[in-house]
């Protein structure tokens, strides 16, 4: 039914190849078929050929980096026993899913990885029909393998495999449980691989890592696990009595654990486990032993994140989650120090910013779902341990976790990325804007994000926020307005959900911590004045308008800049102005052109009666694949060279008057 084949789009025929050293058994493996011919002795050379290839790729061209380390026995041992892509893999994000993609026929390209034009950091469905689920949000994995399981069933593909590879932080997540809940009760060929290393990002929290930690040091458990392993690996040689072997085996394994497995038992799984996710050639033979057991099934592996690297083993594997280039001799991350002071990262501002406020006023509390080094919300957690929670993979919960503080007179902020924010559109509309509660959201990695691209890429928030009853939606053209948006967010007499987005990235100031100042709700700012043209900006983008409104200067081209920054409420005032005075106008967001700020003011335009060119920059609609952030700038056609085309189009200006 499938062909060993990578449909890889035509963005790749032009792309030059680059041989990384792979190893004599690595070479020789293209295709998960390659890799069967082995025996299994063979397997641990291959997992080493194939860690060092990770190593050998990532250090130069970066990229995620622990995570894939840790699945190395793993990944080789899944596409060993089970007939893949026949065989449905599913990988829970991507961050783990390097080495699957270099043993399905892309190790030749695997120096593209995450480079504009070349292949996806994550799983992707048009890149290779290896990636079964495109994958970058986590906690996807069990819903999406379960219904190609039950669609498998209806299809009578009775033989056909699913298999679910979820981390432990992944587990975190409620779509995770719901999934399992569901599951128990469909008596699906579905098997659910737990890949246990107690980290995500950053180190787990919360109950279910503390559980399977129980699970884990079980001497009871372990006084019995080396017998019932030992007993599913006789299971072939019972034919037709497979089944009640089974049965006996599961009772053994309830009365053994006693409440040691009542949760995944509970909700109707066979569990097995834990066993050593390093140890391949006992991997191997356990995954043929769960082949023959029908239902839904989970395997506990126990893994380290940075496996086989002794630097991202000995050393924060926070920081060698993605370390960016690093020399793999030394384990010196590579910094290119510049010879000026520069800006600060965003999310630092975020940081230091909402301590600073915390000190001042008690109310304020600090949430994040799973990324306090992202977010760099782990200033405020190591500052003020008893205001600043993570909570995990769970966007939702960490929204109405939110409003349930606001309920009793505090004022959290939750920071979650523009993108993840997008699981918990339904709480902040009914827990928080519905109810008019205080809960300021700081969206980071609004607008193009970068190399993780499309499913990390914030492109919808001052969209999707715009539209919401109660809701201030705001952008911060640089740092000291970040600060003062935090500022006003959290007075008293804002008492609103208060939304304020801010890109990846460094901002464009050095001296940067200056004295609070409260901005007016809905109040833009004019940068310059002018009379030919009115460039209109919201968030970061704005200091490419800067920009290039100092080459139109040059071309004597007049250009009125003004910095909206709010979406909502919009400054109508400045709006009044704009239209009385201008007839071309050009709005630039980094952002949906669909539904964003350049709606919001063709929208006052047709409602008070103007009437004007006007031209819209931003995100076209449409999927943004992964790249630099100024190469996506130019590709939808908002960076700086973009945005005087226009304006010198629109004007009437010649194209060969425009600056270079």
């Amino acid at each position: 039914m499938f062909n060993n084949f990578l449909s890889l789009p035509r963005i790749y025929s032009h792309t030059r190849l680059m041989e990384f050293k792979a190893g004599k058994l690595l070479d020789k493996i293209e295709y998960p078929a390659d890799l069967r011919k082995l025996n299994i002795e063979e397997l641990p050379q291959v997992s080493d050929e194939l860690r060092q290839f990770i190593i050998d790729v990532v250090s130069k061209k970066g990229g995620h980096f622990g995570a894939s380390l840790g699945v190395v026995e793993l990944t080789v041992a899944l596409h060993y026993v089970f007939n893949t892509p026949y065989d449905q893999l599913i990988w829970d994000v991507g961050h783990q899913a390097y080495g699957h993609k270099i043993l399905t026929g892309r190790r030749k390209i695997f120096h593209t990885n995450r480079i504009y034009k070349g292949i996806s950091g994550f799983p992707k469905r048009s890149e290779s029909n290896y990636d079964t689920f495109g994958v970058g949000h986590s906690s996807t994995s069990i819903s999406a393998a379960l219904g190609m399981a039950v669609a498998s069933a209806y299809k009578g593909e009775k033989e056909r495999q699913h298999i679910a590879v979820i981390g432990d932080g992944a587990m975190t997540a409620g779509m995770a449980f719901e999934a399992l809940n569901h599951a128990g009760i469909t008596n699906s060929n579905l098997l659910v691989v737990l890949n246990d290393n107690c980290m995500s990002i950053d180190p787990n929290v919360g109950a279910l890592k503390e559980y399977l930690t129980d699970i884990t040091t079980s001497h009871t458990y372990n006084k019995f696990k080396d017998e019932v392993w030992n007993l599913l690996g006789k299971i072939s040689k019972f034919g037709p009595n497979a089944q009640d072997i089974v049965s006996k085996i599961e009772n053994g394994i309830k009365t053994a654990l006693l409440k040691q497995s009542n949760l995944f038992e509970s909700l109707k799984f066979r569990y097995f486990g834990p066993v050593d996710g390093h140890d391949v050639e006992r991997l191997t033979r356990v995954l043929q032993d769960l082949k023959s057991i029908p239902g839904p099934k989970i395997l506990h592996c126990l893994t380290q994140k940075g496996k086989g690297y002794k630097f991202s083993e000995e050393g924060n594997q926070t920081i060698w989650h993605a370390p960016g280039l690093f020399n793999k001799d030394t384990g010196e991350i590579i910094k290119i120090v510049p010879k000026e002071p520069q800006p600060p990262k965003y999310q630092d501002v975020f940081g230091y910013t909402i301590v600073e406020l915390a000190e001042k006023n008690p109310k304020i509390m600090g949430i994040t779902p799973a990324m306090p080094s992202g977010c760099s919300l782990n200033i405020m957690m190591e500052a003020m341990p008893d205001r600043a929670f993570d909570v995990g993979i769970a966007e939702q919960h960490a929204v109405t976790f939110s409003a349930g503080l606001a309920t009793q007179g505090l004022i959290p902020f939750c920071n979650i990325y523009s993108s993840f924010m997008q699981r918990a559109y339904d709480q902040v509309i009914h827990d928080v804007a519905l109810q008019n509660l205080h809960v300021v959201f700081c969206l980071d990695r609004g607008g193009l994000a970068g190399a993780d691209g499309p499913t990390h890429h914030g492109a919808y928030d001052l969209a999707y926020f715009r539209c919401i009853p109660n809701m201030i939606v705001s952008a911060p053209m640089n740092e000291e307005e970040l600060r003062n948006l935090m500022y006003t967010a959290q007075l008293p007499e804002t008492n609103a959900p208060f939304s304020i987005r801010y890109p990846r990235g460094n901002g464009v100031m050095t001296d940067w911590k200056k004295s609070f100042q409260k901005i007016s709700v809905g109040k833009g700012r004019r940068i310059q004045n002018g009379d030919d043209i009115a460039i209109l900006t919201v968030g970061h983008i704005g200091n490419y308008a800067v920009e290039a409104c100092k080459k139109l200067e040059e071309k004597n081209i007049s250009v009125a800049h003004y910095d909206m920054r709010f979406v909502k409420p919009i400054d109508e005032e400045m709006l009044h102005e704009v239209f009385k005075k201008h007839t071309k106008i050009i709005t630039v967001e980094d952002g949906c052109i669909m539904g964003g700020m350049g709606s919001a003011v063709l929208e006052f335009m047709s409602d008070n009666n103007y009437n004007a060119q006007v031209k819209r920059l931003g995100i076209p609609d449409r999927y943004i694949e992964h790249g630099e952030q100024p190469e996506l700038y130019t590709e939808c056609g908002f960076d700086i060279k973009s945005i005087i085309k226009t304006a010198t189009e629109m004007t009437g200006m010649k194209k060969n008057t425009m600056a270079g």
